[in-house]
């Protein structure tokens, strides 16, 4: 597991809980910020795993 793994789910969890206190207040902006994290969270996360893969393919 490498920093980049950590840091996505650390930001996927910080969007979901953004999005449920938006959902909570009925604020939107606060919603889609969550729902903005959690796809960022997500790309970094997959970043990370194509790094680890690398790492693990190489000879």
């Amino acid at each position: 597991m490498n920093k980049d793994q950590v840091k996505g789910t650390a930001e996927k969890v910080k969007g979901k809980v953004n999005e449920a206190v938006g959902n909570m207040t009925d604020d939107p902006a606060q919603k889609a910020k969550g729902q903005l994290q959690q796809g960022a969270g997500e790309a970094r996360k997959q970043y990370g795993d194509v790094k680890e893969d690398i790492k693990k393919s190489k000879p």
